[in-house]
C-alpha cells in the first residue's frame, strides 16, 4: 500500500507570496531597480528582493541564507583574537 506524506509546515505564508508577485510584476514591465538604483535583469534577483521587502515587513519568511554562515564566521574571529591573548613587551634595563 502507499503511505500518505505527513503534513508538512509551510515555509512562506501569503503575505511573503504577494510582495514576491508584486516584485515580478515590476520586473516584467521593466520597471524594478535594485538598492544601487540599476535595473533587475534577472528573474532570481527579483525574487530576493521581494523576499527581502517581506521580512522586512515581518511576513513569515525563513532568513536568508547567507546571513547565518556570517554570523558565525564573525563570532569565530573574535574568539580567536580573546584567545590569542597580549604580548609580553620586554623592556630594556
Amino acid at each position: 500500500m502507499a503511505r500518505k506524506k505527513a503534513p508538512s509546515k509551510k515555509k512562506y505564508g501569503s503575505a511573503a507570496s504577494k510582495s514576491v508577485e508584486r516584485e515580478m510584476k515590476a520586473y516584467k514591465k521593466g520597471k524594478l531597480k535594485s538598492g544601487s538604483g540599476a535595473k533587475v535583469k534577472s528573474r532570481k534577483q527579483a525574487i530576493a528582493i521581494g523576499l527581502s521587502e517581506a521580512r522586512a515587513e515581518g511576513a513569515k519568511v525563513p532568513p536568508a541564507p547567507g546571513k547565518k554562515a556570517a554570523k558565525k564566521k564573525s563570532a569565530k574571529k573574535k574568539s580567536a583574537k580573546k584567545s590569542a591573548g597580549r604580548k609580553k613587551s620586554s623592556k630594556k634595563s
